[in-house]
């Protein structure tokens, strides 16, 4: 009775998480979604803990304990702009998880006599290690590269290939020999160990201007590893969302891929995002060449203008300028002006990082237009403004093949007849890269903090 029970409650855990899923496809219907995962995972949490075979609750209400606080405190002191690097820390916890927890498993079975352990949780416990390993190695280098600890740029060394070659197979051995030999614990922790050495391998050479694609790929890595573990505790609920983790977390790096005009195959092996010699800048690039401008004098342009598009980036999120944006958007429509957010897909450091900034900020979804909607209109657009975005606007994608951004779909804010950037300086993006948008005939420069910048566009614009 009490398994038909439990056996229920993962089963109304997994709808809720399926409908939770679906509903996040969209932002009017994301915060509900959210709220039917949480649901589900509540209940999945509780029916666990009247499962049977629990002997102990103190670790686990330690655990639950010390978690909570963990999580209150990140809720409430992490910012938006460090919300990949939490995202990526979250994919590595998830990873860690798994090896521990499959671990734990492994030697749980062995103290059995006779050996209690069977074909199929010998094969998820050794992916459970490989997998998890590589998800949490690689997700703290993308941490560190998120949060300036390590250097954003790509890291290669001769051989970088074939030394990840000669690792992979090396795991692929200890893998074999693991399931051969179940019994042999050393050599899953082993294997674990050597996995995470890979998962920094395969992280390192990848550069920052990619950290988004990276991000989707390690979270749907988390997902298929929480999915592993989930075979080796027999645990349905654990196994169905794992499972739509890893295949939306697939889904979503398929579409960052293809944003980025990058091969998957590219993405799962790294060694992509170097910076090319012929697209430093060496100082001389921009020298003289760039026309600024003043927040008076864009107040003019803006109210002569018919028709503007906002284009938002990773310098309007860590200025925490999307309030004062939307009061720049609310202040020109009601003057009658045509408003809309360009939307590239991976600006920022995340899928989705402007959209969410700008719902925080109450802009309306309807205002937001996508890549491909808005770049057939820049043509048509007054005056576009650029608040932080830097590599989603950069020419060079189109013009020089060897570029670490070369052939990503951009935005062309470069047909509009005038383009007013906002920057705190002319430092390149995430790529390293030198933008030819900033000494463009028809681009202004307004050089200052985002949310300052536009702030004083606002009260000049009022006084004029």
């Amino acid at each position: 009775m009490q398994s038909n029970i439990l056996n229920l409650s993962y089963l109304l855990a997994s709808v809720l998480f399926i409908m939770g899923l679906k509903l996040l496809s969209h932002p009017k219907t994301a915060v509900r979604g959210n709220a039917l995962g949480a649901l589900g995972m509540l209940i999945a949490v509780v029916a666990t803990l009247f499962d049977k075979s629990i002997l102990s609750y103190e670790w686990i209400i330690a655990g639950i304990l010390i978690g909570s606080v963990i999580g209150i405190l990140l809720a409430i002191y992490i910012q938006m702009t460090a919300m990949p690097q939490l995202v990526a820390l979250l994919n590595g916890f998830g990873g860690i998880a798994s090896v521990l927890v499959a671990g734990g498993q492994l030697e749980l079975s062995n103290l059995r006599v006779p050996l209690d352990i069977t074909y199929q949780e010998i094969v998820s416990t050794a992916l459970s290690a490989i997998i998890g390993g590589i998800t949490f190695s690689g997700s703290l280098v993308a941490f560190g590269k998120l949060q300036g600890i390590l250097t954003e740029k790509s890291v290669r060394y001769p051989a970088d290939q074939i030394v990840k070659i000669l690792v992979a197979i090396l795991i692929t051995i200890l893998g074999i020999l693991s399931v051969l030999n179940p019994d042999a614990e050393n050599l899953y922790w082993a294997l674990g160990a050597l996995s995470c050495f890979l998962g920094i391998l395969l992280v390192i050479p990848i550069g920052g201007a990619d950290m988004p694609v990276v991000i989707s790929l390690l979270n749907s890595y988390s997902g298929i590893a929480a999915s592993a573990t989930g075979f080796v505790l027999n645990n349905n609920v654990l196994i169905v969302s794992g499972s739509l983790v890893g295949a939306s977390g697939i889904i979503l790096t398929q579409i960052m891929c293809k944003a980025m005009n990058r091969s998957l195959t590219n993405v799962l092996f790294g060694g992509f995002g170097a910076v090319s010699s012929e697209t430093k800048d060496d100082g001389s690039f921009y020298h003289g060449k760039t026309k600024t401008t003043s927040p008076e004098e864009v107040a003019m342009l803006l109210d002569m203008a018919r028709s503007v598009v906002i284009v938002p980036g990773y310098g309007m999120a860590v200025a925490q300028a999307q309030h004062t944006v939307r009061d720049l958007y609310q202040l020109l429509t009601a003057r009658g002006i045509d408003v809309s957010f360009a939307i590239h897909p991976v600006a920022g450091r995340m899928p989705g990082h402007m959209n969410v900034l700008l719902a925080e900020a109450d802009i309306p979804y309807d205002k937001l237009k996508e890549m491909d909607e808005i770049n057939s209109q820049f043509q048509n657009v007054d005056l576009v403004i650029v608040n932080g975005a830097n590599d989603v606007t950069n020419p060079l994608a189109k013009t020089d093949p060897k570029s670490p951004i070369a052939g990503m779909p951009i935005l062309d804010v470069d047909k509009a007849r005038t383009v007013v950037v906002i920057k705190r300086s002319l430092s390149a993006g995430f790529a390293g890269v030198p933008n030819p948008l900033f000494i463009a005939e028809n681009c202004l420069m307004l050089f200052g903090d985002g949310k300052k910048a536009t702030q004083e566009m606002i009260n000049a614009l009022k006084d004029s």
